[in-house]
């Protein structure tokens, strides 16, 4: 039997096998193609599975291969990895201006690994209606678009507290795709799950005053199905995006406007550091390439070469 995994709560997994949901759990280890993974199986992985005899459960006796995935490293063991979610057809990172606030820096870790395996990414701007009455929101809020909207990445603004019609402004954007929606905690995740998939009854919690920042209200990442076709994977708050090892002159692969300049340096092996003859120096200098971006860029390079 084949089914895809909607719930993963530890050793046991919800799997929606031809409209019927079971309870799943391993037999034995997966070897994960030479990764060293804190979880085997991820929501959105498609597998099968054979019903155990005289039970309501079942066992799951393979991982069908991948088509993507987000990954990250593990906030407890850095030589492991963490698989958020696998085969998804676009990756939707909701960020807010302050409680929480969400870092350029932490944007552009999420956009690498979404960009490794080319999935579509969306930035959703929360809590519009706060934002609006902040000194410091419109100029945020414009330094954003000035970043974003040159790499044809869709920032989107919205109030998922207070906006009545974010159904049906989502709902082309949305419509017959497998969507991760990720964010530290606080952003509004659940807050805008329960908005498009009113099911979901997701508990929702207030910022902590004391820390200005969001509190776990989502333990395990799930799946939930929309009307009409598509879905969208509701992952607990991220609170640091470590991304994977990723070689140094490999790294600006994942920058898209570094990318169209691949071969164009003097030195194949150009790091875009301070090296003579480097294309993608001259091209920050000219402004082509947002010095936000190539901050993120070299503090990715460092944190890679700390870690060899």
């Amino acid at each position: 039997m084949k089914g895809r995994v909607i719930k993963s709560t530890g050793s046991w997994y919800t799997v929606n096998a031809e409209g019927k949901y079971i309870q799943a759990r391993l037999k034995g280890k997966f070897k994960q193609q030479d990764l060293k993974l804190t979880n085997p199986i991820a929501v959105g992985d498609w597998v099968e599975l054979d019903v155990e005899p005289g039970q309501e459960t079942a066992v799951i006796r393979s991982i069908l291969p991948r088509e993507n995935y987000v990954i990250r490293k593990s906030t407890r063991n850095q030589h492991f990895s963490h698989i958020i979610a696998s085969n998804l057809d676009q990756a939707m990172l909701i960020i807010t201006m302050d409680q929480p606030r969400t870092s350029t820096g932490f944007i552009d870790r999420f956009l690498v690994s979404t960009e490794s395996f080319r999935i579509p990414a969306i930035l959703v701007v929360n809590k519009m209606d706060l934002l609006q009455s902040k000194k410091k929101g419109k100029e945020w809020l414009e330094n954003l678009h000035e970043i974003y909207d040159p790499l044809d990445i869709p920032v989107i603004e919205i109030s998922a507290q207070s906006d009545q019609d974010l159904s049906s402004r989502f709902q082309e954007l949305l419509q017959g795709k497998s969507t991760l929606i990720a964010g530290h905690s606080g952003v509004g995740k659940s807050t805008l799950l329960n908005k498009l998939v009113p099911k979901a009854k997701q508990s929702t919690q207030e910022i902590s005053k004391f820390s200005s920042k969001g509190v776990h209200t989502t333990t395990f990442a799930e799946l939930f199905e929309l009307d009409g076709g598509g879905d969208l994977i509701d992952t607990p708050g991220i609170k640091e995006f470590g991304i994977l090892d990723i070689e140094e002159n490999e790294l600006s692969h994942y920058f898209p406007e570094m990318r169209a300049y691949l071969g164009h340096c003097k030195f194949h092996n150009c790091r875009h550091v301070n090296e003579p003859g480097c294309v993608v120096l001259e091209k920050l200098e000219e402004g082509e390439i947002h010095p936000s971006r190539y901050r993120s860029y070299l503090n990715m390079l460092e944190e890679e070469e700390s870690h060899r």
